[in-house]
């Protein structure tokens, strides 16, 4: 079951009408009518309205809604978890890897799981480092020196899975051939560093983008912002040519340009959406790809 569906039968099984759960909210009817017909997604804050008047968590609203992912075992992995008790602020440094994978999870807990088809002895190549402060919990993946960057962008692929009920702001650096955002849940993450691939599926809040290189990204839709700072770099889009998105050019030097089928065409955005595809930064491209 989708998140739309769900939302309709949560609502009629509590014998509330369209308008009247909009007026609880805060928002439109139509805002309702979207999110039921699967035509977009609230936001974070809206989501946790929703799971108060429904008096359900968060977790439980948005995790059934969650396509359950089949992940093929790695052959060697070390995973590090650590209890989460209250809202954090994650301040996450991974180095170099082939991939990285960030989720949201429905325990309370931050899972760190780092994995390779060859580095059999992964547990002791690498190690997770925790430091907490109050409402901030700094991370860091230090590696021995017998491993060195090449090394590692083609062995090693990091899974991190957020607590959803307590993740509000993840800055994450790192450098990756790929990077997957997959039901991701929070409001702001922040990435900083390389990715030759990107790809972005079923995720609620503000994304942030910062590097000097291109990026290729692929989103399913832009629930909340998606925002690409960058230094003369040009870097792509691609996102269904129906989805609802607005447009903004907040950097100085930049430009935007939209392509359907390899050929240019008109700005395909709506300028009252509230979902926001930006480009900021200096001399930099975005290629808005319809597909």
């Amino acid at each position: 079951m989708d998140f739309g569906q769900k939302l309709k039968e949560i609502r009629k099984n509590e014998g509330l009408s369209q308008e009247q759960l909009a007026e609880k909210i805060g928002v439109s009817r139509q805002a309702i009518t979207k999110w039921e017909t699967g035509k977009g997604l609230p936001d974070i804050e809206n989501m946790m309205i929703l799971a108060e008047i429904f008096k359900t968590t968060l977790d439980e609203l948005v995790s059934q809604a969650m396509p359950q992912n089949k992940i093929r075992k790695p052959t060697y992995h070390s995973e590090t978890i650590y209890d989460i008790d209250c809202s954090k602020h994650f301040d996450i440094h991974l180095g170099n890897a082939k991939t990285i994978t960030i989720c949201s999870g429905t325990d309370e807990k931050l899972h760190i799981d780092l994995a390779s088809e060859t580095l059999e002895n992964i547990g002791s190549l690498f190690k997770i480092k925790l430091n907490e402060n109050r409402n901030k919990l700094d991370v860091e993946c230090d590696k021995k020196n017998e491993l060195n960057k090449f090394e590692i962008t083609d062995m090693l692929s990091v899974t991190i899975t957020l607590p959803i009920n307590h993740t509000k702001h993840c800055e994450l650096e790192a450098s990756a051939k790929e990077l997957h955002l997959v039901n991701l849940v929070l409001e702001r993450l922040e990435y900083d560093g390389d990715a030759e691939n990107v790809t972005v599926v079923n995720c609620i809040g503000s994304l942030e983008f910062t590097a000097k290189t291109d990026y290729d990204i692929t989103v399913d839709a832009i629930h909340g912002r998606l925002d690409l700072n960058q230094w003369n770099a040009a870097s792509i889009v691609h996102i269904p040519e129906d989805s609802d998105f607005r447009l903004l050019n907040k950097g100085r030097g930049c430009s935007i340009c939209c392509q359907k089928d390899g050929e240019s065409c008109e700005p395909c955005d709506s300028p009252e959406s509230e979902n926001i595809l930006s480009i900021s930064g200096i001399k930099s491209e975005l290629v808005v790809d319809l597909v």
